[in-house]
């Protein structure tokens, strides 16, 4: 499990096409302070599996299932990504629980630059938006953010400017893919009220 409080923002240092999957090599020197084979480290959301450590490097296999339904597929070398590693016990849950499972993909619609914030517009399939509330949590890319505005085909979130400096939204044009993880709390009260 994740909370969406990005650590850093890492850099991958090679791709490597293993048929219907890859291996992601990325840098990150804060996540990999204390990281070891088989801990989880979500990259633009994704929880996966550490299979290398080396001088500040990690590796991770990415299978077809997280290419297929998140943007790591594009990443390539020298892409900044989102750092995140997995929450501890005895950690405060500062963001929201973001369990690294990707939902789905969006693209950014548009980017209006604020005072001191910058307020973004993502497309939104109808599949996904039936999970997503005004004032809400969503996960964009890792990233634990407060939806401000919603409809049935986009939806809306603020960035003040910690978050537009230490994560890759500072960078995001009109038109990039982002992952996206809707509320599981949502998810799972859905699935209990059709059952009944």
């Amino acid at each position: 499990m994740f909370t969406g409080i990005i650590e850093e923002k890492g850099q991958v240092v090679a791709v490597e096409p293993t048929g219907d999957s890859a291996r992601l090599s990325v840098r990150g020197p804060i996540v990999t302070s204390d990281a070891a084979h088989g801990d989880s480290i979500a990259v633009n959301g994704v929880c996966l599996t550490v299979v290398a450590v080396d001088d500040g490097v990690f590796t991770v296999d990415v299978i077809k299932e997280s290419l297929d339904r998140s943007s790591l597929g594009g990443l390539k070398e020298g892409s900044a990504v989102n750092l995140e590693r997995a929450v501890r016990a005895d950690q405060r849950l500062g963001g929201h629980i973001v369990q690294g499972h990707v939902d789905g993909t969006a693209v950014l619609r548009s980017r209006e630059p604020g005072e001191s914030w910058d307020n973004l517009r993502f497309s939104l399939s109808g599949e996904l938006s039936r999970y997503v509330a005004e004032k809400g949590s969503i996960a964009i890319d890792g990233i634990s953010l407060t939806v401000t505005t919603v409809d049935d085909e986009s939806f809306g979130v603020s960035l003040i400017p910690t978050t537009l400096k230490l994560t890759t939204m500072g960078e995001l044009q009109v038109g990039d893919l982002v992952n996206i993880e809707v509320d599981v709390i949502a998810k799972y009260v859905e699935r209990l009220v059709v059952r009944q």
